[in-house]
């Protein structure tokens, strides 16, 4: 990238963060605590979001954003969705991206619209991703979008060391770590939840899906039911731009042969606002746990925001959980996909009240080293490094 001044004459590195979706998933969530935390610094950025303009983001945030009208869901395939959202999103990033030095992606579709509007502009820009996780698609056309999307970007930013050598081994990328973070602020105003009968809350975010090990909480929950503990599991989330509903599905067609009840045993509540996630976290930080068995993380942002806010966790095994986890002292981590071991990790904190409130203590000195002010200093550093980066004052 040749030397570019902005607007103002500064020289500052202008950054626009992209990403294809406005739902409360973790490199949605990621992009905005750190675009706000830039923000916060004095750093020029701008967030650009796939969404609905007319319902905006899913949270109100301090960064400057623009939200571009996404794909049509019904009646549309994965591979299809895809390819609109790349258009949409890169026309709209041609017609303003003398405004910005680098593009910062968030994802597979937002760097090949960054891409996408880098060639057909012929501007000066630096295209940066950060790649979360790699998606498990199956369509040629998909599979080589993906790795274009992460072999053409001028430099591959990822937040575990798990990706980074994912990447090396499978394309070939040198990348860079970067932080995730946690604001409790987001949290600081929860609106109060109504517990069933005070029965002990396993609280899962993520929705129902194959990646969030959904199936196995289950099983697991029904042989805690059969061992005459009374548990319920309530489910947030569930918005995807993939379509999980064949999983979810099956998932809960399980229920009844498992011996549980849909709305009493298993209860999910959907996409949640701020407020109302604050309030179930902390019904279950009052008498609760964190069900958290995925099979496949980037990182797992969600283990990191519970114990933030005092909930004990139970994940599973994987390497990625363990960069940051170290079992029995800030977290349980049964083995993945083993039903009888979370089962047996979930009894624990259920019938244990001591192993609670140490897993509490080790989650809280855990969560005090992820913040997004250290996050956004280092990638002020790594856009510093862009060719004629410069960094922005602090203020």
């Amino acid at each position: 990238m040749r030397n570019i001044v902005n607007a103002t004459g500064s020289g500052v590195t202008r950054v626009a963060l992209l990403t294809h979706s406005t739902s409360p998933r973790g490199g949605h969530v990621h992009t905005l605590g750190l675009g706000e935390a830039l923000h916060r610094a004095g750093r020029p950025v701008h967030l650009f979001a796939l969404g609905d303009p007319a319902k905006g983001l899913y949270r109100p945030v301090d960064v400057p954003h623009t939200i571009v009208p996404g794909p049509r869901r019904e009646g549309t395939t994965l591979t299809e969705r895809t390819l609109d959202g790349i258009e949409r999103l890169a026309t709209a990033l041609a017609a303003r991206i003398g405004e910005f030095d680098v593009l910062h992606a968030q994802d597979c579709i937002a760097a090949r619209a960054a891409l996408a509007a880098r060639a057909r502009t012929g501007a000066e820009v630096t295209v940066l991703r950060t790649a979360h996780h790699v998606d498990d698609f199956t369509t040629p056309v998909l599979v080589e979008c993906q790795r274009r999307a992460i072999t053409e970007p001028d430099r591959v930013l990822v937040v575990s060391e798990q990706w980074r050598g994912i990447l090396a081994r499978d394309f070939g990328v040198d990348a860079t770590i970067v932080p995730n973070g946690v604001d409790r602020r987001r949290f600081a105003d929860p609106v109060p939840v109504r517990r069933d009968g005070g029965r002990f809350l396993l609280l899962a975010v993520g929705g129902i899906e194959p990646r969030k090990g959904t199936v196995h909480a289950f099983r697991a929950l029904a042989r805690l039911r059969r061992e005459g503990l009374d548990p319920m599991l309530a489910i947030v989330g569930g918005h995807s731009f993939q379509d999980f509903a064949p999983y979810r599905e099956a998932a809960l067609a399980e229920l009844p042969t498992l011996g549980l009840t849909p709305g009493r045993d298993v209860v999910e509540l959907g996409t949640l606002t701020d407020a109302e996630l604050a309030g179930w976290y902390a019904a279950a930080a009052a008498g609760g746990a964190l069900c958290y068995p995925s099979t496949a993380e980037g990182f797992g942002l969600v283990a990191i925001e519970a114990m933030a806010l005092g909930v004990p966790v139970v994940a599973s095994d994987l390497p990625v959980f363990r960069e940051h986890l170290t079992d029995g002292v800030d977290a349980l981590l049964p083995g993945v996909g083993d039903d009888e071991a979370l089962a047996a990790a979930l009894r624990r904190v259920i019938t244990e009240p001591e192993l609670r409130a140490s897993l509490v203590r080790g989650g809280a000195a855990t969560a005090a080293r992820f913040t997004w002010e250290h996050s956004a200093e280092v990638h002020a550093g790594v856009y510093a490094e862009l060719p004629n980066g410069t960094l922005a004052p602090t203020y």
